[in-house]
């Protein structure tokens, strides 16, 4: 019977879990804000629904905006690159020509055969990142990203419906868990759940401290470095440094390359330093951030960050901690008994 349970799960985890991403996703917010509900509910004696419906308006209202003012702002920064890309591109050439006659005047005293061997290898990396630029750009991944646009939007309609029906019927689904619970396992359940909503609340506020520090020190950063896109900036670095790994790198480490090649010096290096600090600041804080919050010490945080995010890919960087924290309740209420010596 345990070997069938066993399987049953590992088939669930390979085959179901993968397609479910955004019933679960959706399962889980509903849970997040299920004490607004009650909350609502009890401070404007409403009933369920009503509660239910004016929270999950205020949730889509919320990421409305959001995206509206982050799309707007990046559609007229990508319009007015667009315009300014020929100056750009003079630019551009006029650094490579400088560039090309400093190494001429470097190399005028050297053998014909060294010279001609430093151009040569100077060509090779410079069509060496044409060549990778445009294998980035091809055709191939653009239809390929463009043909993820409508899973995406099936997969966000898919979850929004579903939020919103497990916020209207969770406590229909809760009391038909418990229906199949003895009373000692459902109270057993009912501290995993109690606990949970507070880990997951530290959870949600652990993520949200680290941000605002990232937003703060990029706006900061960026307010001495180009005070002209500081705010549209910060608030990209803000929303993107949630990618683990990468993060805010994604956003400075082009623009301090572009800075770099077009002969701003001082300005590419402030970028890469803008990057590192944000880069250490997110994975030295966060651990220590988060394990104040869940309950959680660094090491182990780190370790089910780091382990969820190979095994599960960027949502792992949440789900690793997160089976932490399961199976460190489950064995406070009893469930899972580990009292065995070798």
């Amino acid at each position: 019977m345990v070997v069938l349970f066993l399987l049953i799960l590992v088939l669930i985890a390979i085959f179901i879990l993968p397609v479910s991403i955004p019933i679960i996703l959706a399962l889980l917010t509903a849970l997040l804000f299920e004490p607004l509900v009650k909350l609502t509910e009890l401070k404007f004696k409403c009933k369920r629904k009503v509660s239910v419906i004016s929270v999950y308006i205020f949730i889509v209202a919320m990421l409305a905006i959001i995206i509206y003012y982050t799309v707007t702002s990046l559609i007229g920064r990508i319009i007015q690159f667009t315009k300014d890309a020929p100056e750009y591109l003079n630019k551009l050439s006029g650094v490579w020509i400088d560039f090309q006659n400093k190494i001429f005047l470097y190399t005028s005293g050297l053998p014909e055969d060294v010279v001609k061997s430093m151009q040569n290898g100077f060509n090779d990396i410079l069509n060496s990142f044409r060549d990778s630029l445009l294998s980035f750009f091809n055709s191939e991944k653009i239809v390929s990203l463009a043909s993820e646009i409508p899973n995406f939007l099936v997969s966000l309609i898919v979850f929004m419906i579903a939020l919103f029906l497990f916020m209207l019927e969770l406590p229909e689904l809760k009391a038909m868990v418990f229906r199949h619970l003895t009373m000692d396992t459902a109270k057993k359940v009912r501290y995993m759940t109690v606990k949970l909503n507070s880990v997951i609340f530290g959870f949600m506020k652990a993520q949200l401290l680290v941000s605002f520090i990232i937003l703060a020190v990029a706006f900061v950063g960026l307010l001495f470095i180009a005070p002209k896109y500081a705010l549209i900036m910060s608030i990209v670095i803000w929303i993107i440094d949630v990618i683990p790994i990468l993060g805010s790198i994604i956003v400075l480490a082009p623009w301090a390359l572009y800075q770099f090649v077009s002969g701003d010096i001082a300005m590419g290096t402030k970028l890469t330093i803008l990057a590192i600090v944000l880069l250490v600041i997110r994975r030295t804080i966060e651990p220590k951030v988060m394990g104040n919050q869940i309950g959680l010490s660094p090491l182990p945080t780190l370790i089910g960050m780091f382990i969820g995010l190979k095994l599960f890919g960027v949502l792992g960087f949440f789900i690793g901690p997160m089976i932490v924290i399961l199976f460190n309740t489950a064995r406070e209420a009893g469930i899972i008994k580990l009292n065995f010596k070798i």
